[in-house]
């Protein structure tokens, strides 16, 4: 028997009988062709409206999380106490793209500060398009510091007798400074 190949779809439905009847059809039908289902990725959450109010009534922690398309999807509710579905940078997600910066700024190391300012505002510009979500600020937040702190480190570690510091690199940004986060999704999208 073969596995799904490596396709990532998330499927909700309303009641949960229903979710159990969609994953008991989906199994009877990939066995036709000769396929299963990945049974340690497959799973059945209790995600909505109501998901925190039950499982506190159980006695258990907050609803579960999903991870979809680079975000970590989870209950929330709005400043008005609406459920809302708010969603973050998944944290694997970032810690991976940190790592390639890393070593894609080690290939860089000594090209000419302002081609390297250059490249790093469109790697920044790049993710706050995709990660640039209602919610999401902390996140990229997060990852501009990250960002920032690695170019500091790298202009300090060009030569021996470097003389970079904190205060020489905030002189720095002020000529060539880093892009801001910035969120690009409109509120009036954010609930649909």
């Amino acid at each position: 028997m073969r596995f799904l190949p490596a396709t990532h779809p998330v499927i909700g439905a309303q009641y949960e009988s229903d979710a159990r009847k969609l994953l008991d059809a989906l199994r009877e039908r990939l066995a036709k062709f000769g396929l299963a289902l990945n049974e340690s990725k497959t799973r059945l959450i209790e995600f909505g409206r109501y998901a925190a109010d039950r499982r506190e009534k159980a006695d258990l922690r907050r609803p579960e999380t999903f991870n979809f398309l680079g975000f970590t999807h989870y209950c929330g509710t709005t400043r008005r106490g609406k459920f809302m579905v708010k969603r973050k940078t998944q944290a694997t997600r970032m810690v991976r793209k940190l790592k390639e910066l890393r070593v894609e700024m080690r290939k860089r190391w000594h090209a000419k500060v302002p081609e390297q300012h250059a490249w790093l505002s469109q790697v920044l510009r790049g993710h706050y398009r995709y990660y640039g979500l209602i919610f999401n600020a902390r996140s990229l937040n997060q990852f501009y510091q990250a960002v920032k702190r690695m170019w500091f480190v790298a202009l300090k570690r060009r030569s021996q007798k470097s003389k970079m510091n904190w205060k020489k690199f905030e002189r720095l940004l002020t000529v060539l400074p880093l892009p801001k986060p910035t969120i690009h999704q409109p509120w009036y999208g954010a609930a649909a």
